[in-house]
C-alpha cells in the first residue's frame, strides 16, 4: 500500500498498483486507466478510485482495469526520480531496458507496467479501450490528447472539450503512443492545474462519459450522468476544437529556462511576444497561434508548445485520403520508401523533402521522426490501428452516445 496525498483536497487514500478492476457480469470491452504516470499528478489516482467506488458490477459490460503508474514518483510527490516514465515507451527503449543489469527507478516501473500490460491484453477481451490521466503545471481548460488515427479522432469527438493532436511529433516515448502502435483506442485526458480541486472532478466527468461512450456503462447507471457532460462542456469554455501542435520549445541540457508569468494553454499568443527567458534571453514567439501546456514546474524538458486550430474542412478531406489508402502512392515519389509498409513506415530523404509540404503528410496521417542526419522516418497510425475492432460501436458509427439529440 502507498500513501498518495492530494494538496488540492487536503486528503490521503491507500493505493496499490492496481487502485481497482472490475469484473463485469455482463461480457463486453476491456477499458484499462493509468493514473499517476507522473508522480506530481495525483488528480487521476483521486478521480479513479472516486469513479470505481460508485460502479455496481451488474451493471458493467466488460472489465474496467485501473492502474497507478509510476508509485515510486508518487510517493516522493514528483513528477520522475531519474528518468521521465513518460518519455520512455520506445520499442527501442524498452529493449535497451529489458538487456540492462542495473535499472534506475522509473525504468523498473517500466517493466512493471510493461507486464501489466500485456497480460491484460493476453487476458481482455476487444475491444480495448486505454486512458491516460494526466494535469498541467499551468492553468488550463481540460482537454483530450491524441495520436492522429481516425479511430481515435471519433472517439474523442464525444466529449465537449479541446482534442490536441500532432504531439506525437514532437515528443519521444509517451506511454500512449506505445499502445497506439499496437492499434488501439488510447487517449489522454489533461483535467486542470496539479494543485486545484477541478482537475479531479474533471476527471471524475470524463470518466464517467469515457465509460458509458466505450459501450462498458450505461447512461442510467450513472447518478447524474447529464452533469458530468454539462461540467466539462462548463470548464472548456464551450471549446470543443481539433487543434493541432505547430511547434514546441524543447528545453536542452544545461539552459536555463523560467516561462514568463501568467500564461495558461488555450491562450492566444501574437507574433514577437515574449513567451520565456533561456539562459538570460528572451524567447519571443515566432508566430501567431496558441500557447500550450508552458512549463511552471522544475522537472520537464518541454517549455511550451505553441498550437492552431484545424479547419473541419481538412479533417473531412484527411479522413476520406486514408480510408481510400492514397498514401500508397507516395513512395512513387523521387527520395520516398517503405522502411516497413504493414506498420506504415516510410523513409524519406531530406534531399528532397524540401519539395513536400508537411501538411501534404499530415493529411495521411504521417508523422516525422529524423533518423539520420539524411532521413526522416515517418509513422501512419492508420496503417495499424485495429479499426475493424470498433467499426459496430456506436460511437464509431456517429451516434451521440455521451448526451442527448438535440431536438
Amino acid at each position: 500500500m502507498l500513501n498518495v496525498y492530494s494538496k488540492a483536497l487536503n486528503k490521503t487514500i491507500q493505493v496499490e498498483r492496481h487502485i481497482g478492476k472490475v469484473v463485469g457480469d455482463n461480457s463486453g470491452p476491456t477499458f484499462v486507466i493509468f493514473a499517476g504516470i507522473h508522480g506530481n499528478e495525483t488528480a487521476g489516482v483521486f478521480a479513479v478510485e472516486e469513479v470505481l467506488k460508485h460502479i455496481n458490477p451488474k451493471a458493467v459490460n466488460g472489465t474496467i482495469y485501473a492502474i497507478a503508474g509510476n508509485l515510486k514518483a508518487l510517493k516522493a510527490q514528483q513528477r520522475f526520480i531519474d528518468a521521465d516514465l513518460n518519455r520512455l515507451w520506445t520499442p527501442q527503449n524498452i529493449d535497451t531496458i529489458k538487456g540492462k543489469s542495473n535499472l534506475n527507478a522509473d525504468e523498473k516501473e517500466l517493466l512493471v507496467l510493461l507486464d501489466i500490460l500485456n497480460e491484460i491484453l493476453a487476458a481482455g477481451k476487444p475491444p480495448y479501450y486505454f486512458i491516460d490521466l494526466h494535469t498541467t503545471s499551468s492553468k488550463t481548460l481540460p482537454f483530450i490528447t491524441i495520436n492522429d488515427a481516425l479511430i481515435n479522432r471519433k472517439f474523442s469527438k464525444h466529449f465537449p472539450v479541446p482534442i490536441v493532436f500532432g504531439i506525437e511529433e514532437y515528443l519521444t516515448g509517451p506511454l500512449l503512443s506505445y499502445v497506439n502502435q499496437l492499434g488501439y483506442v488510447s487517449l489522454g485526458f489533461e483535467s486542470g492545474q496539479h494543485y486545484e480541486a477541478d482537475a479531479v472532478t474533471n476527471s471524475v466527468a470524463f470518466l464517467n462519459l469515457a465509460l458509458v461512450c466505450a459501450g462498458i456503462l450505461k447512461k442510467k447507471s450513472i447518478k447524474g450522468f447529464d452533469n458530468f457532460y454539462n461540467l466539462l462542456k462548463e470548464q472548456a469554455e464551450n471549446t470543443q476544437s481539433f487543434l493541432e501542435v505547430i511547434h514546441l520549445h524543447k528545453i536542452e541540457k544545461d539552459e536555463n529556462f523560467k516561462m514568463l508569468n501568467g500564461f495558461k494553454s488555450f491562450q492566444s499568443i501574437k507574433k514577437g511576444v515574449p513567451l520565456a527567458v533561456s539562459n538570460g534571453s528572451n524567447i519571443f514567439s515566432e508566430r501567431n497561434g496558441v500557447i500550450f501546456m508552458p512549463l511552471y514546474q522544475k522537472q520537464g524538458a518541454e517549455g511550451f508548445f505553441i498550437i492552431r486550430v484545424i479547419k473541419p474542412f481538412f479533417l473531412r478531406l484527411s479522413a476520406f485520403l486514408r480510408r481510400i489508402r492514397v498514401d500508397g502512392l507516395l513512395v512513387a515519389l523521387p527520395g520516398i520508401s517503405w522502411l516497413n509498409r504493414k506498420e506504415g513506415t516510410l523513409k524519406v530523404d531530406l534531399k528532397v523533402t524540401k519539395f513536400y509540404a508537411k501538411a501534404i503528410f499530415h493529411l495521411l496521417g504521417y508523422r516525422s521522426r529524423y533518423t539520420d542526419k539524411t532521413h526522416l522516418r515517418l509513422n501512419n497510425r492508420e496503417r495499424v490501428a485495429k479499426t475493424y475492432m470498433y467499426k459496430r460501436e456506436e460511437w464509431y458509427k456517429g451516434l451521440r452516445v455521451t448526451h442527448k439529440q438535440k431536438s
